[in-house]
C-alpha cells in the first residue's frame, strides 16, 4: 500500500471532524439542544452534545472510498449496523432511551457484523488449550464480546478528553497491528476513526465556548468500530498472526490487555451496582476517573491522560510479557492486576452516597466528643 493512502485516510477525516463540529455547536445551540448538568454531572453548565454526528459523517464517507480494500465486502455489513447505532444514540442524546432499548438496537447492529465471513472466529489457537470452536459458539462468543465493548466504551465517556484519549490509545494500538499483518482495510478505518476523535478533543477540552461533547452518537459509534477491529484481531489466520510479536495463544489475553480501561471499569461499577441491589445499568459516580476528580482533586485532563498513559503502558507490559510467557502465566498476571486495581478502588470508593455517609459519621462523632467534653467539664465544676 502507498504510504499517501494511510495520511490521505487520517488528514481527510481530520480536517472534515474539525470543519463540521463547529457547525454542529451552532446548530446545536440555536436548536437549544446541549446536555443541562445534574447530581452526577462533572460540567457545571449547559454544553453542546452530539459531537459524534461528525464521527458518522467521516466514517461514512472513508467505508465508501474503502471498498476497494475490502477482501469480504466488510463495508456493506457495517454501514447499517453504524447507521442503527447513530440513529438510537442521537434519539438518546435528544430524548433519553432505556438501557433496554439500546440494547435491543445493539444485538441488531452486530447482528449484521458477525453474519460476515470476515469477522469469523475458527479458532482460539490453543488458548488454555482450546483450539476450534463450532459455529454457534462463535456467535454467542462474537455477540458477548461487541456487546461488552460497545457498552464499556460508552459508560467511560463521563468526563472531558477520557473517552478520546483511550479511543486513540486503542486505535493507535490497532492501527500499528494490522499494518503489520497487512490488514489494510482494517489499518485505514481505524486510521480514519483516529482522525476524528483527534479533532474532536480540541473541542471537547476547551474551555470556551466551543466545547463540546460525543454524546451516546460517538460513543456508541466509537465502541461499535472498535468491537469490529477487536473482532477481526480474534479471526485474523494463524498465517497472519506470525508477523506479530506475541505468543499465537496469547491473543485473547492481548484483546483484553488493549482494552483494558473499559473493560476494568465496567467490571468495577457493575459489581458495586449489583452489591447495592441496583441495575448494573443505574447512573452513579463510582466510575474510575470520578473516583480519580473527586478523592484526588486533579482536573478532567490529568485523569483523562493518567488513565490513557495507564492503558497505553498496560498494553506493552503485555505484549512483552505475551512475547514469551505461555497464556497461564498471563491469566494470573491480568487476575492478579485486576484484584489490586479493584481494591485499591474499592477503598477510595468515594461516590457522593459514601461522601454523605462519612459527613454523617464524621458529624456524628464530633456531637459525641462535644457532648462528653460537657460531661467532663460539668464533674470538675461539681468536683
Amino acid at each position: 500500500m502507498p504510504l499517501y493512502f494511510p495520511i490521505l485516510y487520517f488528514v481527510g477525516s481530520y480536517i472534515l471532524t474539525f470543519l463540521t463540529i463547529p457547525k454542529i455547536i451552532g446548530l446545536v445551540e440555536y436548536k437549544n439542544l446541549m446536555d443541562s448538568p445534574n447530581s452526577r454531572s462533572s460540567h457545571l453548565k449547559k454544553t453542546p452534545t452530539l459531537g459524534g454526528v461528525s464521527f458518522f459523517y467521516a466514517l461514512i464517507f472513508a467505508l465508501f472510498f474503502l471498498k476497494k480494500w475490502s477482501e469480504f465486502d466488510e463495508p456493506i455489513y457495517i454501514i447499517p449496523g453504524l447507521t442503527i447505532l447513530f440513529i438510537v444514540g442521537l434519539k438518546d442524546d435528544l430524548v433519553v432511551l432505556s438501557p433496554y432499548a439500546k440494547l435491543i438496537a445493539q444485538v441488531l447492529a452486530i447482528t449484521f457484523v458477525i453474519s460476515n465471513e470476515s469477522f469469523t472466529i475458527h479458532t482460539l489457537n490453543g488458548f488454555l488449550g482450546i483450539n476450534e470452536i463450532p459455529i454457534y459458539i462463535y456467535y454467542v462468543i462474537a455477540g458477548f464480546i461487541m456487546l461488552t465493548i460497545i457498552n464499556a466504551y460508552n459508560l467511560i465517556d463521563g468526563i472531558d478528553g477520557l473517552a478520546a484519549i483511550v479511543g486513540i490509545v486503542i486505535l493507535i494500538i490497532y492501527a500499528t497491528i494490522f499494518y503489520m499483518t497487512k490488514e489494510y482495510f482494517f489499518l485505514l478505518l481505524s486510521l480514519t476513526l483516529n482522525g476524528c476523535l483527534i479533532a474532536f478533543l480540541k473541542y471537547n477540552l476547551s474551555t470556551t465556548n466551543e466545547k463540546i461533547f460525543m454524546g451516546d452518537t460517538g460513543s456508541l459509534i466509537v465502541g461499535f468500530i472498535i468491537s469490529i477491529l477487536t473482532l477481526k484481531f480474534l479471526a485474523l489466520t494463524p498465517e497472519k498472526y506470525d508477523s506479530l510479536p506475541f505468543l499465537i495463544e496469547n491473543i485473547p489475553l492481548i484483546a483484553i490487555s488493549i482494552l483494558i480501561v473499559p473493560l476494568f471499569d465496567t467490571a468495577r461499577v457493575f459489581t458495586i451496582r449489583l452489591a447495592n441491589k441496583k441495575s448494573p445499568f443505574s447512573a452513579d459516580r463510582n466510575h474510575t476517573h470520578h473516583i480519580l476528580i473527586d478523592y484526588f482533586k486533579i482536573s478532567h485532563r490529568k485523569a483523562s491522560l493518567i488513565i490513557g498513559g495507564f492503558n497505553l503502558l498496560f498494553v506493552y507490559l503485555f505484549i512483552i510479557l505475551g512475547s514469551a510467557s505461555y497464556n497461564l502465566w498471563l491469566v494470573t498476571i491480568l487476575v492478579i492486576t485486576v484484584i489490586i486495581l479493584g481494591y485499591l478502588f474499592y477503598r477510595f470508593d468515594y461516590s457522593f452516597s459514601n461522601i454523605r455517609r462519612k459527613i454523617r459519621f464524621k458529624k456524628k462523632v464530633n456531637n459525641a466528643k462535644k457532648r462528653g467534653m460537657k460531661i467532663i467539664k460539668k464533674n470538675e465544676n461539681e468536683n
